[in-house]
């Protein structure tokens, strides 16, 4: 089939093969020349903006993985590091752990130590004074009896001195030696 198509005012007398094609898309030397020119327009600003930003781009994209990587690789020495600062500081606290305990233990024999001493001394000094006190009580017993003793010679002068003025028979002076006596105290001439 052989068919006209009007372009405008001329006509334009068609085979059946080109108007089959030309009616579905409409193609003639015209439009083929711009689209051509279009593509290799295209081609030519794809490839000027690839140069311009695309690639510029990718390099900022790269630059920010390699980036991203180290930052990656320290962030795991850093770990790695953290574990180990970790690891002696664990060890360090435990140290110190035992060294507390060691501290506490040799400051717990010290005071034991302090403490037996302090009774110790506490004892030797309880010891010398009951001693002390001991001496005191016996040189005090000691200056009474021999105060008593002065007494009783005394006594035993004015007694004598009194049997003398007075001669008494033997009944007289045995109850005035035990009238003087029971006064006197039988403790006194016990001790």
């Amino acid at each position: 089939m052989s068919g006209i198509l009007a372009k405008g005012a001329e006509l334009v007398l068609l085979t059946e093969d080109e108007g089959v094609w030309k009616r579905i898309f409409n193609l003639d030397a015209q439009t083929l020349f711009d689209t051509s020119i279009m593509l290799i327009s295209m081609l030519v600003l794809f490839a000027l903006m690839s140069y311009l930003l695309f690639n510029p781009a990718r390099a900022l994209i790269k630059k920010r993985e390699e980036m991203i990587e180290k930052d990656i690789e320290d962030a795991k020495k850093d770990k790695a590091e953290a574990m180990e600062f970790k690891k002696e500081y664990d060890e360090k606290i435990s140290n110190v752990k035992s060294e507390a305990e060691e501290l506490l233990s040799t400051a717990r024999r010290k005071a034991k130590k302090q403490e037996t001493d302090i009774i110790n001394e506490a004892h030797e000094e309880a010891g010398r004074i009951i001693k002390r006190a001991e001496k005191e009580a016996a040189l005090e017993k000691n200056r009474v009896q021999d105060e008593m003793k002065q007494e009783i010679i005394s006594v035993a002068s004015a007694m004598a001195g009194k049997m003398i003025e007075v001669s008494m028979d033997d009944n007289a002076q045995n109850e005035l030696l035990e009238t003087t006596l029971k006064e006197m105290g039988e403790e006194t001439w016990q001790n």
